[in-house]
């Protein structure tokens, strides 16, 4: 049984990493951004809303998006902006609720993780056309993109 559970949590640790991951990409400011590299003090904090629109182009700038992966690439930017406009209605509404006990806690959690799950869904079912789109150069941008996370962690295998 002790086994089962150390799994069980293993397996949990890994999906919330996978997920929170994939949020950063889809919310996240983009690496090596002018906002990234100035400090706090020295800009306005922008709005979820343009954080969102500033990854799009910062991943539109690094996997070099030609114009004719333009209709593929604006399907996969469309679906960043409603996961971003989900996830912060959810975050909203949780923070609206004020004080919870546990169980409310868990449940608006579990929105959460719900939302999360659906939106890496319907990212990948729009980043794959895009991707089996680019050449080989692209795709080893998207792969070193997307696959950072792990090796900054120092995931072994």
């Amino acid at each position: 049984m002790k086994r089962s559970r150390c799994r069980c949590t293993r397996s949990t640790t890994v999906v919330l990493a996978a997920l929170f991951f994939c949020m950063t990409i889809i919310l996240g400011s983009p690496v090596g951004s002018k906002a990234a590299e100035s400090s706090p003090q020295d800009q306005p904090k922008a709005s979820k809303g343009e954080r969102t629109e500033a990854r799009i182009k910062d991943l539109h700038d690094k996997l070099k998006i030609t114009e004719a992966q333009e209709e593929p690439w604006n399907k996969v930017a469309q679906v960043m902006r409603d996961n971003a406009s989900t996830m912060e209605a959810l975050m909203q509404a949780r923070k609206e609720k004020g004080t919870m006990n546990a169980v409310d806690d868990l449940k608006s959690y579990a929105k959460i993780m719900d939302a999360h799950v659906a939106g890496l869904n319907n990212f990948i079912a729009a980043f794959e056309p895009l991707y089996a789109s680019m050449s080989d150069e692209q795709k080893k941008a998207a792969d070193a993109i997307f696959t950072k996370h792990a090796h900054k962690k120092g995931k072994k295998k």
